[in-house]
């Protein structure tokens, strides 16, 4: 169990599946592993935990960031924790290792919010605020042979994180794929994704990818 400040992400599926594929990267003393959008530090901790030698992990929200700090206290892990947005205050840093779970939700506005539980989740009318921003930049904050491991919903436009990462010389692949059911965000939302033609009408079940990408 993580500590969780009210209005920080719940570690999900998505995390679980992003975490499954982190555990196959090989990490050691000297790798140096970037967490954005890191939420409880989920994933900061995992990294950590695989023997990486450097973790930062960074986020836009002050109480996720108290969180990061007390999961890793927790658990005897060295992590640094830097509260900004995303890659600001890390553009002179190297990593072996990029991996972001960032908001992907479809949205009614293109309005990013800057506070409350929405934060966690909502990502303009596409779902690709935050996406479009990180495959512009991590590419850049990785060594040759580095490697970005990035979630996301099949509703947020996949194809496009491919071709932009592609864009960027990034060797791409999907590394892991899983249906499940929405959410209560998603069900929410439903009306409104099936006028803008995002899911067919009466779909409740939502494609998770973790895609791979190597500089």
């Amino acid at each position: 169990m993580l500590l969780r400040l009210p209005g920080v992400y719940r570690p999900q599926h998505d995390t679980q599946l992003l975490a499954g594929v982190l555990a196959a990267e090989r990490l050691g003393p000297h790798s140096r592993v970037l967490d954005l959008c890191a939420g409880t530090g989920a994933l900061s901790v995992a990294a950590a935990a695989a023997g990486a030698g450097r973790v930062t992990a960074v986020d836009v929200s002050r109480r996720a960031a108290i969180s990061i700090r007390l999961n890793a206290l927790a658990r005897g892990h060295r992590i640094r924790v830097i509260r900004g947005d995303l890659t600001e205050h890390v553009r002179q840093d190297r990593f072996d290792l990029v991996v972001s779970n960032p908001p992907y939700v479809p949205a009614s506005v293109d309005t990013v919010p800057d506070r409350g539980p929405a934060r966690a989740w909502d990502a303009g009318k596409n779902g690709r605020a935050l996406l479009d921003r990180i495959c512009c930049q991590a590419p850049d904050l990785l060594v040759d042979g580095g490697v970005l491991l990035l979630a996301q919903s099949g509703l947020s436009g996949v194809e496009k994180t491919l071709t932009m990462l592609e864009e960027q010389n990034m060797t791409v692949d999907v590394a892991a794929t899983a249906e499940i059911p929405f959410g209560p965000v998603l069900v929410e939302r439903r009306e409104m994704l099936e006028r803008r033609g995002l899911i067919e009408v009466g779909q409740t079940l939502e494609d998770i990818v973790v895609i791979r990408a190597v500089r």
